[in-house]
């Protein structure tokens, strides 16, 4: 008898064969007439969301897999997606957490309906500070302490899924404000991952009630914290019972899930259709049921050849579904010596070899001309960073993709896509360096207003602010500068400007003395391009020269030392910068990193405004609203320089402004990285007239960021007519 583990490594074998057999077959047994095709790996976030689409679950498989290497600022380059052994290993595994998800053995999990009042939980009845009231209709909650948050002990569902939540609460002596709380899920336990659901505003001194639905895994729970109101030991020193500052009262928690419009739930039936299930109880799980097939080699075909035409992302061939329904007849006839499989394990094998295939692993696409299929492929990992849904591909089936006005229709209707949201996040993620935003943490003596609801807003505001732009077809050259930006009242209040309210975000027209406007003064920026304690007029120049204006910079020589700011307030960056720059072989790079670096200077680590560096050795003591604070006031800031032209600016305003007298530039180098992410490679010398064409026709339309996008994607380098 075959034991289990040499079963399955039995299994893994088979699959690697069958992914071998396949890239030998579709690389090497190309037509001598074709060039070879261009093969890009799915990187982590295009896999496990194609993996999403594909069965229609909920999975978080990226931590699962190697981080991917970036080239050209982007880690879907194909250049830098690279396959292993230990890679492939993950990709089985991943392939039986999805399909464990996917395929319904159990009946409906029952649905839970409960309401929860936060005076019963225990992190209340045991705390050991006095930061709670309980008043007959709700718990206030007087501290932004984190340990004094209310994790909830009487919610813990046995059952993943799709939870309602519904949250009633007011902010308590808040002088007529509105009162910020965040909420957090996942398993709440030391050392494990949670998430941010949100952060939500209540109403003063009347009933709010929050509504949301998250996805949760089996036995996680959920944690409210106030946002902006005192520490623990200034409310612990009065008592709660008497204190008269602001607080949170949080009178009921309603939670209704796991939420399913029917069983077996809809990615079940992506895979089965409507094919009966049976019982196949096994130890320990006696209700466990089973798809069965009165026709197994009939159904079996018709399963994966639907199942292959999807993840394959264009039409399949009998050659293309035979090697799976191989495997399939194999592992249900028990041929080579193995235990007969009942039908749906017998599938399972099946499907498990689809997912680890060459053909849904890798895209490919033809260096001479792309097809249709290619060209969907391209469209919706560029737009969507994922599959193409049902509408292109059967465009592509159909060959009317690339036909006049086809395409710009699609676009169209992709940008309205919830899905769209991922261009956001994955291509300005890079683009703006987003994605480094906890790489540092700011130092909490220089920097001691610095919180997770700032961080956020950061953050939120770039991908909103890209957004508009997109939306109303705003002018590129507003990333370098504009009269406007999103905020909410936590950021507005960072960057001084009045009369922003609530954490809900708005386009708000700036000030003309904020300094503001642009991505460059964005304070998510600002942090990306500094460290927890200083800044650095060479990161943030070089920065604006390569994401900015297109220009990035060779590697310094080997052996020159960095330059480390004194945050000990004994000598300023420019002093020390003077010296650097005197070594011959850096001055050349230097004129050119410096200047917009300097400019930067006027804003801090976490992209507050200064005139004066802050400083922990030298300076003097610094007071706000009665308060002194921990750190000092260094020496004065320094923002003026030259241009290698000769050109003089005395402020990052003025910088701007000569930015902005070559918008082409700047444009050029926009297009050009949207061309690099939506090609996933640098695009060839040959193609840079195309670009500066492009640049040029969207000139009558002010450069408008919709108006570069369509003319990127309508390029003949996008379309695949010349690659």
């Amino acid at each position: 008898m075959i034991k289990p583990k040499q079963h399955m490594r039995g299994v893994i074998q088979g699959l690697l064969i069958v992914l071998t057999f396949i890239c030998l077959r579709d690389v090497l047994g190309a037509p001598p007439t074709m060039s070879k095709p261009i093969m890009r790996r799915l990187n982590r976030v295009e896999y496990e969301r194609t993996i999403r689409d594909l069965l229609g679950i909920e999975i978080d498989v990226q931590e699962l897999l190697p981080s991917d290497s970036s080239a050209n600022g982007f880690d879907n380059n194909a250049d830098a997606l690279h396959t292993s052994s230990f890679l492939m290993e993950r990709y089985l595994e991943a392939a039986d957490i999805a399909l464990n998800l996917a395929i319904a053995n159990r009946p409906q999990p029952p649905l839970i309906q409960k309401r929860i009042r936060f005076h019963d939980e225990r992190v209340v009845k045991v705390a050991t500070e006095k930061v709670f009231r309980s008043l007959d209709d709700s718990l206030v909650m007087f501290s932004s302490s984190q340990w004094n948050a209310v994790v909830s002990s009487q919610f813990y569902p046995p059952d993943r899924g799709r939870y309602r939540f519904r949250i009633s609460a007011r902010g308590f002596q808040s002088n007529g404000k509105p009162v910020t709380f965040r909420v957090d899920a996942g398993p709440m336990l030391m050392g494990t991952k949670n998430h941010l659901v949100g952060y939500f505003d209540v109403a003063p001194d009347k009933s709010t009630v929050i509504e949301f639905v998250d996805h949760l895994e089996a036995r996680s729970s959920f944690r409210v914290l106030p946002h902006g109101l005192a520490n623990a030991q200034t409310v612990n020193k009065i008592g709660a019972d008497v204190y008269d500052g602001p607080g949170l009262a949080v009178e009921w928690v309603e939670i209704e899930g796991p939420l399913h419009d029917a069983w077996p739930p809809e990615c079940h039936r992506r895979i089965f259709g409507d094919l009966a299930q049976e019982p196949a109880p096994i130890r320990d799980f006696r209700n466990r049921v089973e798809v069965a097939s009165k026709d197994p080699l009939s159904d079996a075909r018709t399963i994966l050849r639907n199942f292959a035409r999807r993840a394959y992302r264009r039409a399949v061939t009998e050659r293309d579904v035979e090697p799976l329904v191989s495997l399939f007849r194999q592992k249900h006839e028990g041929t080579n010596g193995e235990e007969k499989g009942s039908f749906e394990q017998s599938i399972r094998v099946a499907l498990k070899a689809a997912l680890v295939s060459s053909d849904f692993l890798f895209r490919y696409e033809s260096a001479d001309k792309l097809n249709d299929y290619s060209l969907a492929s391209r469209l919706s990992y560029f737009l969507w960073s994922t599959m193409p849904d049902d509408e292109l591909l059967q465009l592509a089936e159909q060959g009317r993709l690339n036909q006049h006005g086809e395409l710009r229709k699609q676009v169209e209707r992709m940008l309205k896509s919830p899905k769209a949201a991922a261009f956001t996040e994955n291509f300005v993620g890079q683009w703006l360096g987003l994605r480094d935003i906890d790489f540092t943490e700011p130092d909490r003596r220089l920097y001691p207003e610095f919180d997770d609801l700032l961080k956020a807003a950061m953050v939120r505001e770039s991908h909103l602010f890209f957004e508009e732009l997109l939306k109303s077809n705003l002018s590129v050259t507003n990333v370098v500068a504009s009269d406007f930006t999103m905020l909410n009242e936590r950021l507005a209040q960072h960057y001084g400007v009045p009369g922003v309210e609530g954490h809900a975000f708005r386009k708000v027209k700036l000030p003309p003395d904020s300094h503001r406007g642009g991505i460059m003064t964005m304070a998510s920026v600002l942090k990306v391009t500094a460290n927890g304690t200083n800044t650095s007029p060479v990161v943030r120049g070089a920065w604006v020269l390569d994401r900015v204006l297109g220009m990035p910079l060779e590697p310094p020589p080997p052996g020159v030392p960095a330059v480390e700011p004194d945050i000990r307030g004994a000598t300023t960056i420019r002093e020390q910068l003077a010296k650097h720059r005197q070594i011959e072989s850096c001055a050349a790079c230097h004129v050119e990193i410096d200047p917009p670096g300097f400019a930067l200077e006027s804003f801090d680590v976490i992209g507050g405004w200064r005139d004066y560096y802050r400083s922990v050795g030298n300076g003097k003591p610094v007071t706000i609203d009665g308060k002194r604070m921990p750190y000092l006031q260094g020496k004065s800031v320094d923002p003026s320089d030259v241009l290698p032209d000769g050109r003089k600016f005395r402020d990052i305003d003025e910088l701007k402004q000569l930015l902005l007298t070559d918008k082409e530039q700047i444009v050029r180098a926009f297009a050009t990285r949207l061309l690099t992410y939506s090609l996933g490679r640098s695009p060839e010398p040959a193609v840079r007239s195309e670009i500066d064409s492009l640049v040029k026709a969207t000139a009558d339309r002010n450069y408008g960021l919709r108006s570069v996008l369509n003319a990127v994607i309508e390029s003949e380098a996008f379309r695949g007519q010349r690659n």
